[in-house]
């Protein structure tokens, strides 16, 4: 065979070479998209790196009125800016930002529920910091699965319904103060409510309400969110003021109109020649 017999085309060496150059393509690759995935994905926070950023966003938003380190502030006069957050622990530090109540403009007006100013995790990171302020109650943990929704109804009327009415709706409280609805409460959020008391509520304990009645509890406020209102109309769930509306406008009002039409019948009857 000649020398030039023996020489390989270009197409040839490729053709000879290529199954290990696309391995190590692939290879290459793979390591590649390993780093990208790797640098896209949000690094795991320990509990101190979730204290001290909880801390930045403390001090931006809330320190006006809670002070830099949560020992509460008061104006000239002696009023109250902001209470001490020292052992108001992380359960009322998530219901007062989970429900958007935190940050308040106005120190003097009761807190609203509204849209969140901070994203979870930005919520979660302010927890852990008042949190670490002290020894508070920590954030329950609920689960409505286990709850018994008969059981939670009889805690519900009997600790809950007298301020928050038989269907969750609300209610007026003294000194112009009114116990919230519940129609967007949240199974975490009203297990954090029974433990830490916000506003005029009470604060129930384990002795009163305990971690089981309270799975049920949440339950059955889940169920007031879309209740089965086998009776008919529910009329806003606000109990006997429409009800009692709807009587006088449609009953009592189709009373009258009824009697007066019988008492003009016969004038009409005897004008006819």
């Amino acid at each position: 065979m000649s020398k030039l017999g023996r020489c390989r085309t270009g197409p040839e060496r490729f053709a000879r070479y290529a199954p290990w150059v696309c391995a190590a393509l692939t290879l290459l690759m793979i390591a590649v998209d390993h780093e990208l995935r790797a640098a896209a994905a949000p690094a795991a926070v320990s509990g101190d790196q979730s204290v001290e950023a909880g801390r930045e966003l403390f001090i931006v938003g809330c320190s006006g009125c809670h002070g830099l380190n949560g020992e509460g502030l008061k104006s000239v006069d002696g009023s109250v800016l902001g209470p001490t957050l020292i052992d108001s622990g992380e359960a009322a530090a998530y219901f007062y930002l989970s429900t958007g109540r935190m940050p308040l403009s106005d120190p003097t007006k009761q807190p609203l529920r509204k849209d969140p100013v901070y994203d979870s995790t930005q919520i979660a990171e302010l927890v852990a910091f008042v949190g670490s302020l002290g020894n508070g109650p920590k954030v329950p943990g609920v689960d409505v699965a286990v709850g018994d929704l008969a059981a939670g109804g009889e805690v519900y009327r009997s600790q809950c319904a007298a301020c928050h009415s038989a269907t969750g709706a609300g209610g007026a409280l003294s000194y112009g103060r009114a116990a919230p609805s519940l129609s967007q409460a949240t199974a975490l959020q009203v297990g954090a409510a029974i433990r830490i008391g916000p506003g005029q509520m009470p604060v129930f304990g384990i002795d009163t309400i305990s971690d089981q009645q309270l799975d049920s509890l949440a339950k059955y406020v889940e169920y007031l969110h879309h209740p089965q209102n086998r009776g008919g109309l529910d009329l806003g769930g606000l109990g006997p003021v429409p009800e009692g509306l709807l009587v006088w406008m449609a009953g009592v009002g189709g009373l009258i109109v009824l009697c007066v039409w019988i008492a003009y019948t016969p004038r009409r009857r005897r004008a006819k020649p």
